[in-house]
């Protein structure tokens, strides 16, 4: 069933997933998307599918840890947000970890697909839809916050669960969310994304390496390569045009999408 992903491991492995951990960071970095690339390489590795999905996971976590740092003023001025969001991060993001670990291999593979169809999707709407957060945000006004907040802790739990799963494209559903349940400030909604994202899939990492779903010989390398890769795209992240790094990822992401609608029968 999984011939077609397995192959020995071999140089070429190491190579072609040390690009895909760098590349995975450097997009994380700039515009997001790097599970894209890290997931089908590590299929293309010879990993099992959700092998392959928490070991990319766990290689691409420690480049978005290390964002809070940048955030931190803007985290501060929400403090009262930070801990419900953060517990309701956990709680969603170990319960997505959870049910891909008791997931069958088969079955988790074809949803594959339309994982990468939403993520892609996702992608493609976030012009759109982040001209209307801030259209929405310029009307609103500050100074008259209201954060309706059991509206955006539900939104959360399932953005969470979704990210602790798979969670490609989160990071937009993430900004939507905090934007219309009355998060105002731009900076702020960015500051919120990224310790909501990175507590889900933080404790989707401890979960993973808990159960042994990590491939370490891979991992470890991938985490290196991943970490140069997010210091180069924060570093040069005005020199690459957002313009075209994100058509090429929404390109990607339905490419990658395609192939495994037109390969579902050899799943």
């Amino acid at each position: 069933m999984y011939a077609a992903f397995l192959h020995p491991q071999t140089t070429s492995n190491y190579v072609l997933l040390s690009l895909a951990a760098f590349l995975g960071g450097l997009v994380n970095s700039v515009a997001g998307g790097g599970g894209f690339i890290a997931f089908p390489s590590l299929l293309k590795a010879g990993l099992l599918p959700i092998e392959a999905n928490a070991t990319g996971t766990v290689a691409l976590w420690p480049g978005q840890f290390t964002s809070i740092a940048g955030y931190r003023e803007d985290v501060r001025k929400n403090i009262r947000l930070v801990l419900p969001v953060a517990l309701v991060a956990l709680i969603g993001g170990f319960t997505g970890a959870y049910t891909l670990l008791h997931n069958s291999q088969s079955s988790f593979l074809r949803l594959v697909p339309y994982l990468f169809l939403l993520g892609a999707t996702s992608f493609a709407v976030s012009g759109p839809v982040s001209r209307a957060v801030r259209r929405r945000i310029e009307h609103r006004g500050h100074g008259h916050e209201h954060v309706a907040l059991i509206p955006l802790l539900i939104l959360l739990l399932c953005i969470c669960y979704y990210i602790g799963y798979f969670g490609a494209g989160a990071g937009l559903l993430t900004m939507t969310a905090l934007a219309f349940c009355g998060v105002e400030r731009l900076a702020e909604i960015n500051a919120l994304k990224v310790v909501i994202t990175t507590t889900a899939n933080g404790i989707a990492v401890i979960t993973f390496i808990i159960h042994g779903a990590v491939e370490w010989r891979f991992c470890w390398y991938m985490m290196i390569a991943c970490a140069i890769g997010g210091y180069t795209g924060a570093r040069n992240a005005r020199r690459i045009s957002d313009k075209i790094l994100r058509p090429f990822i929404i390109a990607l992401g339905f490419t990658v999408a395609i192939y495994f609608f037109l390969h579902r029968n050899a799943l």
